[in-house]
């Protein structure tokens, strides 16, 4: 905390005497607000900017000290402030109560100036210590994040340049299935999750053989048949890993070419049956692999894309999710604007 930014103390009491008393020993060195009450003292405690410490009396009517800081310690805005209790109440099993309820120290009544100084600075300068741990352990979670899905998502471009995409495909359809997914009302975290594991639905084209991967012509059926091959082997690269987002990614790479009639590979299932992350991240590759051009065929147009969707309404695609996807279709220009392929 910067020296010219002055900690802020709340002071709880009901008797206004004992207020004036500990303001006037801290308003030198700090910020001080002050509540007769334990209600008013909850709705200070909770409003920005919250207090840096609260020194509280425990005898009050109403709602006492103890009460006080249940409340306190129970609500997220307001747990990690730390308390200290004001009172005369000072037998053992008193400052064991006040302990269990999370409460930092006692200061006993009358007040001891000094005392006062040294236990209030010795308390912020804990309390700023452990805001300054979790601010690092918060950035350090964030980097590790980022890292982790900065591979992710090169592992997913990796597949694609294998197979004559783009790397830009994948980040393209990323963000179709995410529009698609918050379009049906999924929970934002959902929506994140599928975002960041739409990337490697195609992970497991790594593991077919170039002379399949990359044929010009029609596949025979026994290369046909090692082409579907990708999607188990994507499964199996992704494996079965507690995190959700990889959880969801090999959902995503074993599913999504399923068909909502039951006529997709690699199971056959159909409808519902088929994961819902799947069903959108099939909707979004196809309509981007469409909308794109490639070395070997012209992009064709959103009209054509759309009405290729519709047709396989019911067949290849989730009717519902069809209707929804081209409501969709404002955000997805933008996002082919911003992430043109180089060909």
């Amino acid at each position: 905390m910067p020296q010219t930014d002055k900690a802020t103390i709340l002071v709880v009491d009901d008797t206004p005497q004992n207020i004036d008393v500990l303001t006037g020993i801290l308003r030198a060195d700090y910020r001080v607000k002050a509540a007769l009450n334990g209600a008013l003292a909850l709705k200070v405690a909770s409003a920005d900017p919250r207090p840096d410490l609260i020194l509280l009396d425990v005898m009050m009517p109403d709602m006492d000290g103890y009460e006080v800081c249940r409340q306190l310690k129970s609500r997220i805005e307001t747990q990690a402030i730390p308390v200290i209790f004001v009172t005369a109440k000072s037998e053992e099993q008193d400052e064991a109560l006040g302990f269990s309820l999370g409460a930092v120290d006692y200061i006993s009544k009358p007040v001891n100036p000094l005392l006062v100084l040294a236990r209030v600075k010795s308390q912020l300068a804990l309390y700023n210590q452990a805001r300054h741990l979790e601010n690092m352990v918060q950035q350090r979670t964030r980097e590790l994040n980022e890292t982790r899905l900065e591979i992710i998502r090169r592992l997913g471009r990796a597949a694609e340049f294998k197979d004559n995409e783009t790397g830009m495909h994948v980040i393209r359809m990323s963000w179709f299935s995410r529009f698609l997914a918050e379009q049906i009302g999924q929970p934002d975290t959902w929506c994140e999750l599928l975002f960041n594991a739409a990337p490697m639905h195609d992970i497991g084209k790594i593991g077919i053989p170039d002379n399949v991967l990359l044929k010009p012509g029609a596949l025979d059926a026994e290369q046909w048949q090692m082409m579907q091959q990708h999607v188990q082997f994507g499964a199996d690269i992704l494996g079965d890993h507690p995190s959700p987002l990889l959880q969801m990614a090999r959902e995503v790479a074993l599913f999504h070419h399923e068909k909502w009639d039951g006529s997709g590979y690699p199971h056959g299932v159909s409808g519902t049956d088929i994961p819902l992350s799947a069903r959108i991240v099939a909707i979004a590759d196809v309509f981007d692999a469409l909308t794109s051009k490639r070395p070997y065929k012209n992009a064709w147009t959103e009209e054509q894309a759309v009405t290729l969707l519709n047709e396989q309404s019911g067949k290849h695609f989730d009717p519902q999710l069809v209707q929804e996807f081209v409501g969709c279709l404002p955000q997805i220009r933008d996002v082919q604007a911003r992430y043109t392929d180089d060909i």
